[in-house]
C-alpha cells in the first residue's frame, strides 16, 4: 500500500486505486499542506481532491515526458472529431 503523499505535482502515474481494480491513468494537478488534487483519465475523465494520507494499492510507474506526449496525441486525437492524422501523407 502506498499513499498519495509520495505523487509529484505535475507528473502522470499509472496506478491501482485497489488490487482488483484496473491500472489508471492520474496525473496530480495541485498540492495543497494535506490534499492532492488529481485528474483520473477514465471515460469520462473525473476530478477529485484526495488526503495525502489515502492510500493506492500500487504506483506502477511515473510515465516519462515522451510517453506522456505519446499518450496525449493518442487521447487527444481520439476525442477531437477533427482530427486529423497527417504523418501518413506522402
Amino acid at each position: 500500500m502506498y499513499t498519495y503523499d509520495l505523487l509529484e505535482t505535475g507528473c502522470y502515474y499509472l496506478v491501482k486505486m485497489k488490487e482488483d481494480s484496473p491500472v489508471t491513468l492520474i496525473k496530480v494537478a495541485v498540492a495543497s499542506d494535506h490534499c492532492l488534487f488529481i485528474q483520473r483519465y477514465d471515460d469520462p475523465m473525473e476530478t477529485e481532491w484526495k488526503l495525502k494520507k489515502d492510500t493506492l494499492h500500487d504506483i506502477i510507474e511515473c510515465l516519462t515526458d515522451e510517453t506522456v506526449k505519446i499518450w496525449e496525441e493518442q487521447f487527444l486525437g481520439s476525442k477531437n472529431p477533427f482530427y486529423e492524422d497527417d504523418s501518413n501523407e506522402e
